[in-house]
């Protein structure tokens, strides 16, 4: 294997940015550290990013989505959504809104496995609704 070591990589063009396929750390499991705004800190990239998201209209289907091979629909207001790749565990943080009918709505997690995650959506008091979702979640994936 080849090492390439230099200060400042410039295109043809002089434009300072790669144009690549497939990114992968060397070391620590392929993990890559992100330099922080200030330059002091630094991120963990795979654990900063969303390993699912959707989008829908929910009773009739997703608008978008990543990672989300389906959803059930188990009744009003409630939804099972099937991961495309599954995560190792299901300690997964779930983040997501749901927007009703002149209605304060929101969405509570019911049921988390590594392949799936159940969520019932409702309004302010408690009643199950179908309405619009969007969520992301954020795990290890196996």
């Amino acid at each position: 294997m080849s090492t390439i070591k230099v200060d400042t990589y410039l295109t043809r063009g002089g434009a300072s940015e790669i144009a690549i396929d497939k990114l992968k750390g060397v070391s620590s499991a392929a993990s890559i550290s992100v330099v922080g705004e200030g330059g002091s800190t630094t991120t963990n990239l795979q654990q900063g990013l969303a390993k699912m998201w959707a989008l829908g209209n929910e009773g009739s289907g997703s608008l978008d989505s990543f990672n989300n091979s389906g959803t059930t629909d188990n009744g009003t207001g409630d939804y099972t959504k099937a991961f495309t790749n599954s995560f190792s565990s299901n300690n997964i943080a779930c983040v997501g809104t749901s927007a009703g009918d002149n209605t304060r709505n929101y969405i509570d997690t019911q049921t988390r496995a590594t392949g799936s995650i159940q969520i019932r959506a409702q309004d302010q008091s408690a009643s199950a609704q179908d309405s619009r979702i969007a969520m992301g979640i954020w795990g290890d994936l196996a």
